[in-house]
């Protein structure tokens, strides 16, 4: 029970962070979308995804290059499509990615981060992260 409310109010905190400034006229592209559920909280604000969650399994879909930022703790996530860069946080994530462009970030601790194609500039700026092609 106590992991389902943990759950909500990071899903909560997640959309309320990624719909701030939402009333705003946006003449650059499509409005923010936002969906949660048993899979966690995803927030897209133009370009760029926010996924964050507590013990989930999920599909996210990069398309042809889009930012990814990933918070939470003990999910499996498998990314497709191209992503531009991106962003973790969090500790004990299992993380694969079709195709990262430019930047792998992680900060978080004991996260199992692989991609299969691109040469992205890779940051760990955690602990006990393993990040690898493959």
């Amino acid at each position: 029970m106590r992991s389902v409310h943990i759950v909500g109010s990071a899903a909560a905190a997640l959309l309320t962070l990624g719909l701030a400034g939402c009333g705003a006229d946006n003449s650059e592209g499509p409005a923010p979308t936002a969906t949660a559920g048993t899979s966690g909280a995803q927030v897209e604000i133009g370009n760029t995804i926010n996924y964050g969650s507590f013990g989930t399994s999920a599909e996210i879909d990069c398309a042809q290059g889009k930012s990814l930022n990933i918070g939470g703790s003990n999910n499996t996530l498998t990314v497709k499509g191209t992503c531009s860069s991106v962003n973790i946080g969090g500790a004990d994530n299992k993380l694969t990615f079709e195709h990262v462009d430019k930047e792998i970030s992680v900060v978080g601790l004991n996260n199992t981060v692989v991609y299969t194609d691109g040469s992205p500039k890779v940051e760990d700026l955690g602990s006990g992260n393993k990040i690898s092609k493959g």
